[in-house]
């Protein structure tokens, strides 16, 4: 903006800084200045630039004599080019080209563009893409994390309102939502969501379970899709039955599927044809074994099947216990903290045994709140201060340390009741 004078590594630097106010910020200036102030040609920068990016000490030492030979013999001192040397060294190792650093910063400006003005379906393009990432539960952890900050409600899979993946759509109140995709649930193909929603298309939205399994295709469906379609709740809305006795009964409802499919392959889908009337063929009343269902469990299947909790976040009701405590939700640890004091609060749901080179156990250790997920390290020191115990899956945890993440924990709560805490 003008507000602050422009400075340079050295004066005779200002035609190649010029674009980037005095910053090197490509490849290309690196290449540059060594053509310009020591001598080089384009091929022997380039070649400097490699050398830089490998960190080897001889090799760094002969770079650095060579540059500063070159810039003497066009009229620089020894001191100005061991400073422009000291300059581009740490910078050759990392930085892109000016042709690849424009991409990703147009690419960064759209995304950008794109979240600010259309951050409903931004994000659900974004859900779209994690479903099929190597870490794919972590990743849509996150992006749901990313959704409550943005406000952008995230509903459950439904068997009248779901597309196959993650779709954007309006609720009464006018804004906009997005919901999962039926797909998205655990061991539900593609072509069992193919015939799921083409008969919904077809014939309207389902009125119950019995409904769905008479008019649904589901030749390429078997009983474990069912039981998993319902415990991840696509049947909440449209039957009465709880979760766990549509899973429950999840081989019985195969079959009476099966049953009025082969009941329409072979033309038995009416009985009054010869007198000028169409009934469909009458199937035995459907009574389901009904099967207790936990809180406990729904969120469990949720976790496992959906990736995220949906209905009801376990930490929720720990979260509000904390808040007076915690400076920061987890999915804030960045490194712009570096070198604060923050506490966290957050459920483990995740813990990785590991060695070190002597030996020593540490553990790795997933956690997450209401705003994201984090990852912590817990070294040997620490676990035998706290105890192993204190780490477990489902524990809900208190944590104070340096604020990045990875942080060295200083203190812990594992009981939240009474808030102990112990100084580590």
């Amino acid at each position: 903006h003008g507000d602050i004078e422009i400075r340079y590594p050295h004066p005779d630097l200002a035609g190649v800084l010029d674009e980037t106010y005095g910053v090197i910020v490509y490849q290309d200036q690196v290449m540059l200045i060594a053509q310009q102030f020591a001598g080089y040609t384009l091929g022997q920068a380039d070649i400097m630039r490699k050398a830089m990016g490998k960190k080897k000490a001889e090799i760094m030492a002969a770079e650095r004599d060579g540059f500063v030979a070159g810039a003497m013999k066009k009229g620089y001192t020894s001191e100005d080019a061991s400073a422009v040397f000291d300059l581009i060294e740490p910078f050759a190792g990392y930085a892109f080209n000016k042709a690849h650093s424009w991409c990703y910063g147009n690419i960064a400006y759209h995304t950008a563009y794109l979240k600010a003005n259309y951050p409903a379906q931004y994000m659900a393009a974004l859900l779209q893409l994690s479903k099929s990432a190597p870490d794919t539960h972590a990743r849509i952890a996150a992006a749901v994390g990313e959704c409550a900050k943005l406000g952008i409600a995230v509903l459950p899979p439904d068997i009248n309102a779901s597309r196959e993946n993650f779709s954007v759509e309006r609720r009464q109140d006018d804004t906009l939502a997005i919901r999962f995709g039926i797909g998205v649930i655990k061991n539900v193909g593609s072509s069992a969501v193919d015939g799921i929603i083409a008969a919904r298309e077809a014939g309207g939205p389902y009125r119950d379970i019995e409904d769905f399994c008479k008019r649904a295709d589901l030749a390429a469906t078997n009983s474990r899709a069912i039981e998993h379609l319902a415990k991840a709740g696509a049947f909440d809305l449209v039957d009465s039955h709880n979760r766990a006795t549509i899973a429950f009964n999840a081989e019985r409802l195969t079959s009476l599927a099966k049953r009025e499919r082969d009941l329409r392959d072979s033309g038995q889908s009416t009985m009054f044809d010869l007198f000028g009337s169409q009934v469909d063929t009458p199937l035995p009343a459907l009574e389901l074994e009904s099967a207790p269902q936990r809180k406990e469990d729904v969120l469990a299947w949720e976790k496992e099947l959906l990736g995220i909790y949906v209905s009801e976040h376990p930490y929720k009701a720990a979260a509000a216990e904390l808040a007076r405590y915690t400076t920061h939700g987890l999915a804030e640890l960045t490194q712009e903290l570096a070198g604060q004091t923050v506490s966290v609060g957050g459920l483990v749901s995740r813990i990785q045994a590991r060695t070190t080179r002597d030996g020593r156990k540490f553990y790795v250790v997933d956690m997450e709140d209401l705003t994201g997920t984090a990852e912590f390290t817990v070294w040997n020191d620490t676990l035998e201060l706290t105890g192993e115990a204190v780490w477990a899956e489902g524990a809900v945890l208190l944590l104070s340390g340096w604020g990045i993440i990875g942080l060295a924990i200083t203190s812990i709560a594992p009981n939240i009741a009474t808030l102990v805490m112990l100084t580590i």
